[in-house]
């Protein structure tokens, strides 16, 4: 409960100008719910109207079900779903509304995909409960075929909106964006990819064509907003966080964009320290992180929102080292 005495003026002080204006205000307020003009929650603390929303993502997990081996390495015990799964569940447990998201590279760089071919991979993230995730390029290391085989085992939508995959098996299978609710709350998620010519043998992804990411995710966050009426925009994305030349990247896409409020990002396998705060061309407020890879660590991301006011504030970023031994 908030205790500040700024906040209840009425608790404050006890003299009897403010006790008439009090009850002065609390009859016209009685008259007009009367009338169904006032709404109940206008009485409701601030600090109680703000929803929150816990954002949890994951980037470049690359195949990585096991922990590092105890074996001296710089990454040793660190990582792996057992670990992971005890902390999403404890979060879970203490916040009403929780969203797990990915930004791509889900397979490649452990026996379980040169084995499997990325069935466990998808079957542990639909255990977890992630609700959306994007492709990488390395989702494509078994070709076009291969990700449509896995595809069937993910119990949640995978989203990208500027590649074109028509007449491929993936055509019907990959959406441009997914909407979550949370409560009152409209998430709206949409992906975006790296150009996969000269990353990926062009057989393995065949007929995909590549469109302008900048392009693409303006005309899908525009869309997200103001036709679907979304109250927050998430954009995963497997660009890379920066480059030294003009590639496009997050960096790039925040401030080329618009109406887009959170940029989760993979790829380069960049751990921040804390999330960058940058402008987009309206000079609104972007925030865009990434959590290194492998599974090392579990972003946390805290949004409020105001019942009036709609978005609010961010607060609680956090990089959570996911350990064998977390309890």
């Amino acid at each position: 409960m908030n205790t500040d005495p700024n906040q209840h003026p009425y608790l404050k002080t006890a003299n009897s100008v403010c006790r008439r204006k009090f009850l002065k205000q609390a009859a016209i307020a009685s008259s007009l719910i009367a009338a169904s003009q006032f709404p109940m929650d206008a009485f409701a603390d601030d600090e109680h109207n703000k929803l929150a929303l816990t954002i949890l993502h994951t980037n470049d997990v690359h195949s990585r079900l096991d922990p590092f081996p105890m074996d001296g390495g710089k990454y040793q015990g660190l990582g792996g779903v057992v670990a992971r799964e005890k902390i999403i569940t404890k979060i879970r447990q203490e916040e009403k509304n929780v969203l797990l998201l990915d930004s791509g590279d889900i397979f490649q760089g452990t026996p379980y995909f040169n084995f499997y071919k990325g069935e466990p991979e998808m079957k542990i993230m639909s255990m977890l409960g992630y609700e959306c995730a994007t492709i990488g390029n390395h989702d494509f290391d078994n070709g076009i075929e291969g990700l449509a085989k896995q595809l069937v085992h993910a119990d949640f939508p995978i989203v990208n909106c500027n590649y074109d995959f028509s007449n491929t098996m993936l055509e019907h299978a990959i959406k441009p964006f997914t909407i979550v609710k949370k409560e009152k709350l409209k998430i709206g998620i949409f992906g975006i990819g790296i150009e996969l010519k000269g990353l990926v043998p062009d057989h393995l992804f065949e007929n995909i064509q590549y469109h302008d990411p900048i392009e693409n995710a303006n005309e899908t966050a525009y869309f997200l907003k103001y036709k679907k009426h979304c109250d927050y925009i998430v954009c995963l994305s497997h660009l890379g966080f920066e480059y030294k030349d003009n590639k496009v990247s997050d960096k790039v896409l925040a401030k080329e964009t618009e109406n887009i409020n959170l940029i989760l990002g993979g790829h380069t396998h960049t751990f921040l320290d804390e999330p960058l705060k940058a402008k987009n061309l309206k000079n609104q407020e972007v925030i865009v992180n990434q959590v290194g890879w492998a599974g090392i660590k579990l972003g946390r991301i805290n949004i409020y929102f105001d019942n009036k006011n709609g978005y609010d504030y961010v607060s609680n970023f956090t990089a959570i080292s996911v350990k064998e031994t977390t309890t």
